[in-house]
């Protein structure tokens, strides 16, 4: 899923006083829709188990909003964020910061403006994970990544990320926050002679791991794409082939 609204998209100038610039957060509204995308997610055919996502503060906020409204114990229906839940069972789902989601993040990829002046862009982990719903965080986690890419292919990685998070928690659905990039990849690598043209805010793909019934186990190495073009704000088109 992709993360919500980013500040610097809505307002220009904020950049102009942000400590982190190139870390844009969630508009005001962007966690009351991130809160309904996760009221949303209990209507699908399967549980969600477990989260990761991205360091960039804007995929920490989303899923933060996402967890809560997917924890939340005998809550008003009529929340519309997580500041209107009182109850939580954090035993539902379990959450983890993934280095390997993260967009790109370097020099030449990342507006003059907004650069740190030494080139370094950091990440306090800490202050990530406060902003999990108490007792969601699982610190036993061993992240695919433990630290940004910065040469490698976003793509690349991406799909690498991909695989090796299916693979690593075989029994669980894995909800992973992520950008654009993410999700378009998690499309285009799994449906054959596909082209991603946008990715909306909020948008999400669904991914079946395929089983293997020689031994009954699940694999990520050809993931069924469930998601039709359009539905889940994430359009897509055949390749042209010349």
């Amino acid at each position: 899923m992709r993360h919500g609204d980013r500040m610097d998209h809505f307002d220009p100038t904020w950049a102009k006083t942000a400590d982190r610039p190139w870390d844009s957060p969630l508009v005001e509204s962007g966690f009351a829709r991130a809160f309904r995308t996760g009221r949303a997610f209990p209507t699908l055919p399967f549980p969600i188990h477990r989260v990761l996502v991205s360091p960039l503060l804007r995929c920490v906020q989303t899923a933060s909003e996402v967890l809560t409204s997917l924890c939340a114990v005998d809550d008003d229906p009529n929340a519309r964020s997580s500041r209107d839940v009182v109850s939580l069972d954090p035993s539902k789902v379990k959450v983890s910061i993934e280095y390997g989601l993260c967009s790109t993040l370097n020099t030449p990829a990342t507006r003059l403006d907004v650069v740190p002046k030494n080139g370094i862009f950091p990440f306090d982990v800490s202050k990530l994970e406060a902003l999990f719903p108490s007792g969601t965080l699982d610190r036993t986690v061993e992240p695919v990544y433990n630290e940004y890419e910065t040469t490698m292919d976003t793509r690349s990685r991406n799909e690498q990320t991909l695989k090796a998070l299916a693979d690593k928690y075989p029994s669980e659905n894995l909800l992973l926050v992520s950008h654009w990039t993410g999700v378009a990849v998690s499309v285009s690598a799994f449906k054959e002679d596909t082209r991603v043209t946008k990715v909306a805010y909020w948008g999400y793909s669904e991914l079946r791991r395929p089983v293997c019934w020689e031994n009954k186990t699940f694999t990520a190495r050809n993931f069924e794409v469930l998601s039709e073009s359009g539905r889940t704000s994430v359009t897509y088109k055949a390749k042209l082939k010349l």
